[in-house]
């Protein structure tokens, strides 16, 4: 059964029909919940991709003075930092990507992780709330998204054989 689809209740839809038992959950609202979870979920993913986009991949991007004396300070100089913000703008992007989603959170995890240890080893911690927060939002995406996976790897397989 899809994902889009319920089973039918057996209550009749009728105005006279009685109301369900306290605790039963029938399937329109079952249906109405998981509707509401995915709206708020692609949200969330719409929120995260804006971020990593805007306020994150940016200022890397166009060489912000924030951002460059960071990645000076790191040793990685204005490479690292154009190639952090080129991989934060594709993870941003592909978090719009049906196919991609599940994977770009995963990859933006990574990203954080590697984030978080930069700023306690090198930065004593003043930020290493930041990659931690964003790590927990990543997570579910990549978890509740997770059924996209088998997609890409069909489609991959038929690239590759296309090739």
């Amino acid at each position: 059964m899809s994902e889009n689809t319920a089973s039918v209740s057996a209550v009749p839809s009728t105005s006279s029909a009685p109301a369900a038992p306290a605790g039963v959950v029938i399937a329109e609202s079952a249906t109405a919940r998981g509707r509401r979870a995915r709206i708020a979920l692609r949200g969330l993913q719409i929120l995260l991709a804006l971020f990593y986009a805007v306020a994150s991949a940016l200022p890397k991007l166009i060489g912000h003075a924030s951002a460059a004396e960071s990645f000076d300070e790191l040793g990685w100089g204005s490479a690292g930092m154009y190639t952090i913000g080129a991989l934060e703008l594709a993870g941003a992007v592909a978090l719009l990507i049906p196919v991609l989603q599940s994977v770009a959170a995963m990859a933006l995890g990574a990203l954080m992780v590697g984030a978080f240890i930069v700023q306690i080893a090198v930065f004593a911690g003043q930020y290493a709330a930041t990659p931690l927060i964003l790590l927990v939002p990543l997570a579910l995406i990549a978890w509740a998204r997770r059924g996209h996976n088998a997609d890409l790897l069909r489609l991959l397989r038929l690239l590759r054989r296309a090739a």
